[in-house]
């Protein structure tokens, strides 16, 4: 597989699945019509059978079993068919990320924002075109959840290269992708497995034991009297007695007396009995979903070392030589025994078996061993998630590498950065080169020339890098950094702030964060540019001030120019950038690089003319 070539491979692959579809309709088609006419033809012998004597009716037997035969088939033709049409989706899903066509058709994320985060809601993290929309390829909530945890915090540099050796090792994995990909299809997106969870951590309802071993004896005992009674009562059929015999007193005594028995142990035991049975009935089908999935990552080899870890907690975690997805279908099978009680023939001697006790017993017995460690098996499903959702973006963005990680900081070295929510051809990339000799940048500038764009772009980059992402730029070197922005502040009409107060809460925000024992990157929009111009200036100097003295880096950008004496008054570690614009032909054109120094016109009032203002 050509790494650099994701666009032929899902469009090969694309095609492959669609005639793979078109082949399994084409077979749902013929075996659903073939079951029409099997049925109507039985029921039309059936009728020359029984109504119009033309034939014993046990010529009926071939047809009903061709009938049954293909009733299972064609549940099996509809699996694959349906398996064909989601692997078709997986790969058009793909092509259109690869045509930028992808907003608006994913998981938003929406519940992750928080409007008090630092920086959540300002560089697009969540929401409808998004970062996480175009990352999220999660089926289960926990997987959006770590997806989503890994955005909102950094990780340790160690941790973030074992993320990116996992990432590149799954990145050409597609076949296992996929894989998982069609598996968690059964799944309703983001299924919320929190409840297995904690149904499997609950402690046992059926404490103690001895109520089993009474319920098998009744139930045992109960068969025996039931045989011995039907045996008295074929014997003293046709005779005097006839079906006296139901009503026999001696013969009927005992069954009469532990049917007794067994509904006054029923009755004590009921709650807690249907308690047990009404939670597994509502989590094994999800246990059954997550079941297929862990086979899946269960047969799966790995090289990189948090895969290999993640690998191993979860196949020896409990040091059993069952494997998870065998533990859960052990589950799966008492299910089905506990369900062969609705069967009408096996009802009665279910009734007379305590057979919904015996298997609440069986299932308690499982929970206790298997439900702590469901948890465990989830969590692990998430950060194989994440990290399958990383990995296919590092699939179809070959050219994007990964960060290299430096300990010391700060550091923020970047080169032909790049927005990865904009289409590359619209993108115009611009280098940033942060430390501890060059701390802030004060980007000065035009409207739409740039400034809140380039501040997202450094902001979005450092969050993937961060999560152990490649990124959009051409080569990167960033230490750990605690992010901060003022790029999307709004004011609160339910809240009663303005949006200027609302924006001194989030610099308050950004500076605590400052004196954290991470290296703060600050990305501030506008600042204050709710108030006068003298104010505006102190306060801004005062606080871009205080952030450097805290070890801090970033950007600030400004439409008055006056603030660009704050990077005069810092010295080397300060300096003034700018996007400029020219009018061509009564058109305003942008180029939308970073250029040296202060900006050198306004567009405000050209802009207001070519509206049609007078001014």
């Amino acid at each position: 597989m050509e790494a650099t070539s994701p666009v032929r491979e899902y469009e090969s692959r694309f095609q492959i699945r669609s005639r793979q579809a078109e082949r399994a309709i084409r077979r749902e088609k013929f075996v659903g019509n073939l079951r029409v006419v099997i049925f109507f033809l039985a029921v039309v012998l059936a009728y020359l059978a029984f109504f119009a004597h033309w034939f014993h009716p046990l010529w009926l037997v071939p047809v009903v079993l061709l009938f049954l035969v293909l009733l299972f088939l064609h549940e099996s033709v509809d699996r694959a068919l349906h398996r064909a049409i989601r692997a078709r989706m997986f790969y058009l899903d793909g092509l259109a990320r690869l045509a930028d066509q992808w907003k608006g058709k994913g998981t938003t994320g929406t519940r992750f924002l928080d409007e008090t985060h630092p920086y959540a809601a300002d560089l697009d993290l969540f929401g409808a075109g998004s970062l996480f929309e175009l990352l999220c390829t999660a089926r289960t909530r926990t997987g959006e959840n770590t997806l989503a945890q890994w955005l909102l915090q950094g990780a340790t540099p160690e941790v973030i290269r074992e993320r990116q050796a996992a990432i590149a090792e799954l990145r050409p994995q597609l076949d296992l992708r996929e894989e998982l990909a069609l598996l968690g299809s059964d799944l309703p997106a983001g299924v919320d497995f929190d409840t297995v969870v904690h149904w499997g951590a609950t402690p046992p309802i059926l404490r103690s034991t001895w109520p089993r071993w009474v319920a098998l004896v009744l139930g045992i005992t109960a068969i025996v009297c039931l045989v011995g009674w039907l045996l008295a009562l074929v014997e003293l059929i046709g005779v005097e007695s006839g079906f006296g015999a139901f009503f026999d007193y001696w013969r009927s005594t005992p069954l009469a007396i532990v049917i007794l028995l067994e509904l006054l142990l029923a009755s004590w035991l009921y709650r807690r009995v249907q308690a047990v049975l009404h939670g597994v009935e509502k989590r094994g089908r999800d246990l059954a979903l997550l079941a297929s999935v862990l086979a899946c990552l269960e047969q799966a080899r790995f090289s990189s070392p948090l895969l290999n870890r993640l690998h191993r907690e979860l196949t020896q975690g409990d040091g059993t030589d069952w494997m998870p997805s065998e533990r859960i279908a052990q589950l799966g099978s008492l299910i089905d025994v506990l369900n062969s009680r609705r069967n009408q023939f096996f009802m009665p001697f279910a009734l007379l078996l305590m057979w919904g006790t015996q298997l609440a017993y069986a299932i308690e017995k499982w929970r206790r061993r298997t439900g702590p460690v469901i948890g465990r098996w989830l969590m692990i499903v998430g950060e194989m998630e994440a990290l399958c959702a990383l990995a296919t973006y590092a699939f179809e963005n070959p050219d994007d590498p990964f960060p290299e990680i430096v300990e010391q900081g700060p550091l923020y070295e970047g080169v032909a950065l790049a927005h990865p929510l904009l289409p590359r051809g619209k993108c115009v990339p611009n280098d940033l080169f942060l430390s501890n000799e060059k701390q802030v940048l004060i980007v000065s500038g035009s409207n739409m020339s740039g400034k809140s764009t380039f501040l997202r772009t450094i902001g979005i980059n450092a969050v993937l890098a961060l999560a152990g992402s490649p990124v959009r730029c051409r080569r990167m070197r960033i230490s750990p950094l605690v992010l901060g922005a003022t790029l999307r502040i709004q004011d609160s009409l339910q809240a009663g702030r303005s949006r200027f107060y609302a924006e001194i809460l989030r610099v308050r925000q950004v500076v605590e964060l400052s004196r954290g024992p991470i290296p703060l990157l600050f990305l501030l929009d506008e600042i204050f540019a709710g108030t006068n111009s003298h104010d505006r200036c102190v306060g801004a100097e005062a606080v871009v001030r205080g952030l450097v003295e805290a070890g801090a880096i970033g950007l600030v950008t400004t439409h008055d120019l006056t603030l660009t004496r704050i990077a005069e008054l810092l010295g080397s570690r300060g300096s003034n950038v700018h996007f400029a614009d020219h009018f061509e032909n009564g058109v305003m054109q942008f180029d939308y690089q970073l250029h040296p120094g202060v900006v050198q016109n306004s567009n405000a009032l050209a802009l207001m003319r070519a509206v049609g203002l007078q001014v």
